[in-house]
């Protein structure tokens, strides 16, 4: 025979969890603001927010949110410790967190090597964006992705939300057909995406995605 099924006997609620993350999200909005990469090398994986104060236009709404106290970031992403997904987390401190940060340094640096090569007049430059971060060790590691995703929740940063493609990394040499994403459309030059030979998406409609994203962000 059946039995009546009742969901409230399999949900868990936490008010407690719920607690501890709003002190994760207040802790992350008072941490200081470094530029990117960060200047002194530091162990652990944690959270972090990329924040851009340029010149770049189809920015500008952004630009004059974030460039008092970057408080709107226009990235929001994570560094694990190894093992994490399987739970065989290793003991061994590493250089997670900011190594994933200089990585999106280079990414930066190379999309503005590029626009100054071929004469693109209006680009992003790493000089223009900032980062906080926030480091995660031990237990308090597993607050990593919930702390992650209630940044991204709660700012819905742009490069999460409307252009996608920034947090990729290189895709291999077996999928070079793939298209290049929304992000390397707008910002071509990352080496790795040069070798890809499928459509692009279309410039334009990028651009109106980006001014409605920024439009609400500003009325919010």
């Amino acid at each position: 025979m059946a039995l009546a099924f009742n969901d409230e006997e399999h949900i868990f609620r936490s008010e407690k969890f719920r607690s501890v993350l709003e002190d994760a999200l207040n802790f992350f909005r008072h941490i200081p603001v470094h530029p990117l990469p960060p200047t002194n090398v530091f162990i652990g994986p944690g959270v972090y927010g990329i924040y851009y104060v340029g010149d770049f236009p189809p920015y500008n709404l952004l630009t004059n949110i974030s460039r008092a106290e970057c408080n709107q970031p226009i990235y929001v992403g994570k560094a694990v410790p190894k093992g994490w997904r399987t739970g065989r987390s290793s003991e061994v401190e590493r250089k997670d967190l900011h190594g994933r940060l200089a990585q999106h340094a280079r990414n930066i640096r190379q999309v503005e090597d590029y626009a100054r090569r071929t004469g693109i007049s209006e680009y992003i430059k790493l000089e223009d964006f900032r980062c906080r971060f926030m480091i995660l060790k031990a237990a308090e590691s597993d607050l990593i992705a919930p702390t992650e995703a209630a940044l991204i929740r709660t700012h819905s940063p742009l490069w999460n939300h409307t252009i996608a493609g920034f947090g990729l990394h290189d895709v291999g040499g077996k999928r070079v057909d793939q298209l290049r994403t929304m992000w390397d459309t707008l910002h071509p030059g990352r080496t790795w995406t040069q070798k890809l030979t499928g459509p692009s998406p279309d410039l334009e409609n990028i651009l109106a995605a980006i001014e409605e994203a920024l439009r609400h962000l500003s009325s919010s």
